[in-house]
Formats: structure tokens, sequence, C-alpha cells
């Protein structure tokens, strides 16, 4: 499984980049990875997915559309 070395920090949108090495085995679903961001020293210790697992979206918007939503509604402005 691939982990990224650097990822976009949520808080001010610079670069966070990886503190933990890599495991010798590789890196496994339930692993934690620690960031650190540049920008604003936030630490971001993320746990490592499985992705073949499925997750449905606590916000109950599991498959939603967001391109589809934005045509229809321009359709429906313009009638």
């Amino acid at each position: 499984m691939q982990v990224p070395d650097i990822i976009c920090c949520v808080d001010c949108g610079q670069s966070a980049h990886r503190m933990t090495e890599a495991p010798e085995a590789g890196w496994e679903a339930g692993d934690i990875v620690a960031y650190r961001c540049r920008g604003c020293n936030d630490r971001w210790d993320i746990v490592i997915d499985d992705p073949a697992e499925h997750h449905p979206r606590w916000d109950g918007l599991d498959g939603f559309d967001f391109r589809q939503f934005l045509q229809e509604r321009g359709s429906q402005q313009k009638d």
C-alpha cells in the first residue's frame, strides 16, 4: 500500500510532510502515519484505511455526484 510523503493541511492549505518512517514490511490498514504542517505546525495522525472496504459517509451523501447536481440545478434555472 502506498502512503504519500506530503499531504495538504486541512487547516491552512500548506504542505504537511510525513514524520513516520515506512515499516520494513510496508504499510497496512490500521497503521498510523504522522504528518507535520510546515505552515501552521499542526500535527496530523492519520489511520491508514483499506481501500477495498466500503465505508458509507457519515452525512448520508454516499455516492453523491456533485457535477450531476450542478448540471441539474443549471437546467432547472434555465426553465
